[in-house]
């Protein structure tokens, strides 16, 4: 079926991201009855869709880390089967504070996600693929989104908010287990893997020394302004679909007065919109890059264009009457700003040497997942304090106006004594 064994791992890869965003995205669809349930208040629902964050951010990065030192393949087969356990057990929460600390540890389980997944792409795929893989693997979190809101609200209408959670927890177990059949860390650790696949693959990976600095220590990839500058655009991206997928549900019930199911279909348009803006970011920073031969350039590119436009369409939302035109602006906003998705990980690998990939990508995530824990508290505080969302849609697109222009200026080639001469590639 599939020509290159490393489709298999992109398949396995694409399937994890959707089910992580189905079990993340499940309590914000269901908020309106698990309010009702536990009898809790906007701000303690702020609180709540925060805390997933205050885990997920300090595990990004040392879920990379140990992806670096114990291989990603562990990584991820132990986050998966923690976030499926504790997805199952949101089902037992019976106040705020349990379903506090279930959502900590929920959120701290699904932290290594994103950096392990591209640790695992630096290991099985060449460089001039890699941000196509990226874009594919991270394009099931959209797709996760899109159809979580009519199946989950299917499944609670029937048998009730708890029973959805269990659910989920099953099919994470059942990924869980083709992982651990399926995958390991590196090609040629798989007999079915052929040389001339090792081949292509570990070509592009001595291609691509070309424009990369020389190895160096985790602090030095650290304190640089390029990855800095990234993460702070990642960021700005964080807060916008963490706004978008921790309150948007509740936007369309309260202030476009849906119910629950109609709301459940409404919600999906974006996400649909949102996989198709971030596979296409990954195919179009490859092209840019094939084009224009600048690696950096064509990562940056899409960047600055995709949050500037993202931002206005965002900002538009809270602004306009009708129904339609709140959903054809917030999609045309999630859209531009998936499609710079894969961009910020390029960058990662681009820039660092494999042995520091997982961690640089984690810290990046980290510092991206505080807008986890910011958004969706400062959005709680907003809607009770005004009693509308405007304020709210006009910050998420704020912060990507400003954030763009700061990659922009700041976003540069990393400098090293020895590689000077090797950076022209990986010029503006």
């Amino acid at each position: 079926m599939f020509k290159r064994y490393r489709y298999v791992i992109l398949l396995l890869l694409f399937i994890a991201s959707l089910i992580n965003y189905i079990d993340r995205a499940a309590l914000s669809i269901l908020a309106p009855m698990v309010s009702e349930d536990l009898k809790l208040n906007a701000a303690q629902m702020g609180f709540l869709f925060s805390s997933f964050a205050i885990g997920y951010a300090l595990f990004c990065f040392i879920g990379g880390y140990l992806a670096d030192k114990l291989g990603p393949k562990k990584v991820f087969a132990g986050a998966m089967g923690i976030w499926s356990l504790f997805a199952g057990l949101t089902a037992f929460a019976f106040s705020f504070v349990s379903l506090f600390i279930v959502r900590i540890i929920f959120g701290a389980a699904e932290g290594p996600n994103g950096s392990a997944t591209n640790k695992t792409v630096s290991n099985w795929f060449p460089a001039n693929e890699r941000a196509r893989a990226v874009a594919i693997s991270f394009s099931g979190n959209p797709i996760g989104g899109a159809i979580a809101a009519p199946i989950i609200t299917s499944i609670a209408l029937v048998g009730g908010w708890r029973i959805s959670f269990i659910i989920l927890a099953i099919i994470g177990f059942i990924w869980l287990t083709a992982w651990i059949i399926l995958v390991k860390d590196h090609p040629y650790e798989i007999r079915r893997v052929t040389k001339q696949e090792i081949n292509e693959i570990q070509g592009g990976m001595i291609a691509e020394t070309e424009v990369k600095t020389e190895n160096k220590k985790l602090g030095f990839y650290l304190r640089q302004p390029s990855i800095l500058f990234t993460a702070l655009a990642f960021f700005s991206y964080s807060y916008i679909l963490f706004f978008f997928m921790t309150w948007f549900p509740s936007y369309l019930i309260d202030v476009r007065n849906l119910d629950m199911k109609t709301m459940s279909i409404a919600n999906t348009l974006p996400w649909v919109v949102g996989a198709i803006g971030l596979a296409l970011g990954g195919f179009l920073t490859d092209y840019i890059f094939k084009v224009t031969k600048k690696l950096l350039f064509s990562r940056k590119i899409v960047i600055v264009i995709g949050l500037l436009l993202s931002a206005i369409c965002i900002s538009l939302t809270g602004l306009v009457e009708s129904i339609g035109s709140a959903l054809a602006l917030m999609s045309i906003g999630i859209f531009f700003m998936y499609i710079t998705t894969s961009c910020y990980w390029a960058i990662v690998q681009d820039s660092v040497q494999g042995n520091n990939v997982g961690a640089v990508s984690g810290f990046v995530h980290l510092l991206a997942n505080t807008a986890g824990i910011i958004a969706p508290t400062i959005t709680g505080f907003i809607i009770q304090a005004t009693g509308d969302y405007t304020g709210a849609f006009f910050l998420a697109g704020g912060l990507a106006i400003i954030s763009s222009i700061l990659v922009a200026i700041f976003v540069r080639p990393m400098r090293s004594k020895n590689n000077e001469e090797n950076m022209a590639n990986f010029s503006r």
